[in-house]
């Protein structure tokens, strides 16, 4: 009887584990977690793009300042620009740069992104690893690190954005939980 019950327990125990414990056939990637942490970007920049009102896309806090369309397209840009120098075989998508309707924008956001995501899919991280030669102000560098500092941007302009929404009335998505 004890055996029975000390082999019922080992087997109740390693069920337990084996349903807690991660899938151990997963496993990290460069090109993998690049790919995730650019796609999270994007999902999070088309969040912002969304919560402002068409109405209020030329709003600028100050007139020196781009209006809140105008930043969400020089980070469209941005992406086209710096994604470029990793060599791709994508077609950067054709993007009306001087767009002023919400759903251009939108849209340009949008493709900016998916022209990374096919961008990125092609590197493994042996070639995310291999140095290119960067926009002027980052030189030679790797791909991975062109990527990351293309998120790093748009974070940076996702943080300049939400005063623009704060300053009118609306909660940034990440502030409301929706993110």
């Amino acid at each position: 009887m004890m055996k029975t019950i000390r082999t019922i327990a080992l087997v109740g125990a390693a069920l337990v584990v084996a349903t807690v414990r991660p899938a151990a056939a997963q496993s990290a990637s460069l090109q993998g977690d690049l790919l995730k942490d650019w796609t999270n970007m994007k999902t999070t920049m088309t969040k912002i793009a969304d919560a402002m009102p068409e109405d209020k896309y030329g709003f600028k806090p100050t007139p020196a300042q781009r209006s809140f369309g105008e930043q969400m397209m020089h980070v469209a840009g941005a992406n086209m620009g710096l994604i470029k120098a990793l060599g791709s075989k994508a077609t950067p998508p054709a993007v009306n740069m001087k767009a002023t309707t919400k759903a251009d924008i939108v849209k340009a956001l949008a493709e900016s992104y998916d022209y990374g995501i096919e961008a990125i899919k092609e590197q493994t991280d042996q070639t995310m690893m291999e140095t290119v030669q960067g926009p002027p102000f980052m030189g030679p560098s790797t791909r991975a690190r062109i990527v990351y500092a293309t998120i790093g941007h748009a974070w940076d302009e996702y943080g300049v954005v939400t005063t623009y929404l704060r300053l009118n009335g609306i909660i940034p998505p990440a502030s409301r939980g929706s993110m």
